[in-house]
């Protein structure tokens, strides 16, 4: 709003003309989201303890997590308003980016409420039938996807896999860029999903991976830098930049009252969302495998669950009882369960994604 209201006066002073620049408003989203979420924050958790919407600690998780019982949960709720109100004050609204990822944003916000307040409103123990929270995932993920992809004017280039280690070498997908871009928005989104299950470990891991894409959606908005690096320009992804920006802000800001011990949980308010949110990112930069290689955590989170249940299928069939691969899935919990303090094993999921980010990274000057 801010972006479409001053603006057009640069024409009259050459102090508006700052907005036409990124970087500007990157910085003013991240700081703004960083400020609504530190001020809305406690707002928001002393509602949800006024309505009792608190964690209830599952069965099969480590014992240790008795303590977090009453902690208030749904707290992605802070970051899902930090995030639209500054990208709303300082993004280009008419960005077509923009809008699949306000889209995005609500749809697979209002899912992840759904799924939350029936947990602790209603007191549905298992919250939204997994059928039509996962109908819900794919509806939005066909809709962006078929949108992307018979909205570009040039198919050649939205179907591109860019390969992150090889220079110039690109698969092209064709039609099976649709049932792989929404295997994707799905299979993040309920990756991240399970990643939230330690204080401050998919906040943390999400905000290291943002910094990633917005690095390389800056890279890809700016002509100079993109025919320098040697890749795709891409119009849209300045204005990603800003809305990705706006996200890390809020992620931080949240980690202020999400860190060991934590005051508010994510719940699946945040999480589904956010995971939804980073694959369309992906997508639209057309960055998917250097998504995967930023993002890594949440795919060895969502490995370490479908082994371990597959496993234990497979050999209670095949013996008659179950065996386990971890102690505990997903693997953040075996890692609990072998005597690693909640606390050493957040900085140390940290620690790898800032690494995976680095990684990815430095594949740029590989192409």
């Amino acid at each position: 709003m801010i972006y479409h209201l001053f603006y057009p006066l640069a024409q009259y002073s050459i102090v508006f003309n700052v907005l036409r620049y990124v970087t500007f408003r990157s910085v003013a989203a991240f700081i703004t989201s960083l400020l609504f979420s530190l001020f809305i924050g406690p707002i928001i958790i002393r509602t949800l303890q006024s309505k009792a919407a608190v964690e209830t600690i599952d069965e099969d998780v480590p014992e240790r997590h008795r303590i977090k019982q009453g902690t208030p949960t749904m707290g992605g709720l802070i970051i899902l308003v930090s995030l639209l109100l500054s990208s709303f004050l300082w993004n280009n609204l008419t960005n077509g980016a923009i809008i699949m990822m306000y889209l995005t944003t609500l749809w697979l916000g209002t899912f992840g409420f759904l799924d939350d307040y029936l947990k602790n409103f209603v007191k549905a123990k298992k919250g939204l039938i997994p059928k039509y929270k996962l109908w819900g995932q794919i509806s939005i993920a066909l809709m962006l996807t078929l949108t992307i992809y018979f909205g570009s004017s040039n198919l050649h280039d939205v179907a591109a896999l860019q390969i992150p280690f090889l220079k110039e070498h690109i698969i092209y997908l064709g039609w099976l860029f649709i049932p792989l871009a929404v295997f994707m928005i799905v299979g993040t989104s309920n990756a991240v999903n399970l990643t939230d299950g330690l204080d401050g470990l998919a906040a943390g891991t999400l905000a290291f991976a943002s910094v990633g894409l917005a690095i390389m959606a800056y890279l890809k908005g700016n002509f100079i830098y993109a025919e320098y690096l040697n890749l795709e320009f891409i119009s849209d992804a300045g204005e990603l930049t800003v809305f990705v920006s706006a996200l890390i802000g809020t992620l931080i800001g949240f980690l202020w009252f999400n860190s060991y011990p934590a005051q508010v949980f994510m719940g699946d308010t945040g999480s589904l969302t956010l995971g939804g949110i980073l694959a369309v990112i992906s997508i639209l930069l057309r960055e998917q495998i250097f998504f995967a290689i930023v993002g890594a955590i949440f795919v060895w989170e969502a490995i370490s669950v479908l082994t371990q249940r597959y496993w234990f299928k497979y050999t209670k069939k095949k013996y008659g009882y179950g065996k386990r691969v971890f102690l505990c899935a997903p693997i953040h919990h075996h890692y609990e369960l072998k005597g690693m303090h909640e606390v050493k094993i957040v900085i140390r999921f940290w620690i790898i994604s800032i690494m995976l980010v680095a990684i990815g990274l430095s594949t740029i000057k590989l192409r």
